[in-house]
């Protein structure tokens, strides 16, 4: 068993020897990068006020310091990634509030990180703020390699651009007759590229032959005809290199996550899958984005707010200026705006009749269409999520129930 830190068996002592006062006392924390403005008050005002360090020895200290002033709630900003390790470590200890800093209003008169503290801590006594939804320690986990996901598919588009670039200064134009970067026909002729064969008669061997017989023969071979030197083979290598090892993480990363969402969550995720245009990969983005417990979504209303797909209401004077979607989280919006596509094209289902209505009987904006699609297919998904149940189609049969 490994012993606790000096600073836990400190909290554990003064809370087992000093009785803490009946009035609610609160904790205001402005997270920076390399400190923490801390204020705590009540009622009567404030008790303590002071910028600690971001170290782990530091945040303990503010743990004891905490217990000794007697305060049970703790809220601070969303203050890009710099708030998870002070949340983490006071999780267990106290009652925890995270807030989006759009949300909090600044006091006027002279702007200071202690006066920012100062008012978080207000508008948690007065209770004026509402804390924004944290998921458990296992879906965090499932963020991490989710998120990791999305910044490897920008990182290997980014990259094969680049590769695409280099290939096109030898005035190597294949990538003009092939469907993808990413194909095989493309991959193989970068492969031997890079291997030193640069003979467009070997290269165009490798190409499908039905890209060969669509654009014939001659005009793959002179579009595989360039002028390349060694340093050109030099960059395109490592390039290539580049792309495989992303390739690879990220199939690293797609295989824990699949792992980890059926090995927790098996029955949400054959329930997932059930909605048209929900893949596996989805279903996994779904989970790890949006969590299983939908108890801390009141509706399905709450939901779609919370993720961003609830157009705005910007209304004056009978005129509306706006109907944009509102900000929320951008991970569950584009997995959910790509299923909404593959869900309009699936043949039989209320989402394909709906887009079909929508589009060429009411002539609506196609983008507008799609999102109206994501953002009931994210209404389905609570209910599914809520009730543990598989996806029910919309029909006359289920309307009459």
């Amino acid at each position: 068993m490994t012993s606790q830190p000096a600073a836990h068996l400190k909290c554990n002592e003064v809370c087992a020897s000093k009785k803490l006062k009946p009035m609610r006392t609160v904790c205001g924390l402005d997270v920076h990068k390399d400190s923490v403005f801390v204020c705590i008050l009540n009622e009567n005002g404030i008790l303590f006020q002071d910028k600690i360090g971001v170290l782990t020895p530091d945040l303990e200290r503010l743990v004891v310091v905490l217990h000794e002033h007697g305060a049970t709630e703790v809220c601070m900003e969303s203050t890009s990634i710099y708030w998870m390790p002070v949340w983490r470590i006071l999780e267990p200890y106290f009652s925890l509030k995270l807030v989006n800093p759009y949300f909090i209003k600044q006091l006027p008169g002279k702007k200071s990180d202690v006066k920012d503290a100062e008012w978080i801590a207000t508008c948690l006594l007065k209770d004026l703020i509402r804390g924004s939804y944290v998921p458990d320690d296992r879906i965090q986990q499932l963020r991490q390699y989710d998120r990791r996901i999305f910044d490897l598919n920008k990182d290997i588009v980014y990259k094969l651009t680049k590769l695409d670039a280099a290939l096109q200064r030898c005035n190597i134009r294949i990538s003009n007759y092939v469907s993808a970067t990413d194909g095989k026909s493309y991959q193989k002729v970068v492969e031997k590229i890079a291997e030193g064969t640069t003979d467009p008669k070997v290269l165009a061997g490798l190409i499908h032959g039905r890209i060969m017989n669509r654009v014939g023969k001659d005009v793959i071979t002179a579009s595989l005809t360039g002028v390349i030197t060694q340093t050109d083979i030099d960059v395109i290598r490592q390039i290539r290199d580049e792309v495989m090892l992303a390739q690879k993480h990220r199939k690293e990363c797609l295989d824990k996550l699949e792992e980890l969402c059926n090995k927790w969550f098996p029955d949400q995720m054959k329930n997932l899958q059930t909605v048209p245009g929900v893949s596996l990969r989805s279903a996994t983005s779904v989970i790890a984005e949006l969590g299983t417990d939908m108890s801390s979504f009141e509706d399905a209303a709450h939901l779609v707010s919370w993720s961003g797909l609830k157009p705005r209401n910007d209304e004056s004077a009978g005129k509306i200026k706006s109907r944009k979607i509102t900000h929320g989280n951008k991970f569950l919006r584009k997995t959910l705006i790509e299923c909404s596509w593959a869900a309009a094209k699936t043949r039989g289902c209320f989402y394909n009749t709906f887009s079909y209505h929508q589009t060429v009987v009411r002539r609506k904006n196609k983008m507008k269409v799609q999102v109206a699609i994501a953002r009931k297919m994210l209404a389905a998904i609570w209910f599914i999520l809520h009730d543990n149940v598989p996806y029910r189609d919309y029909t006359p049969d289920i309307v009459a129930e």
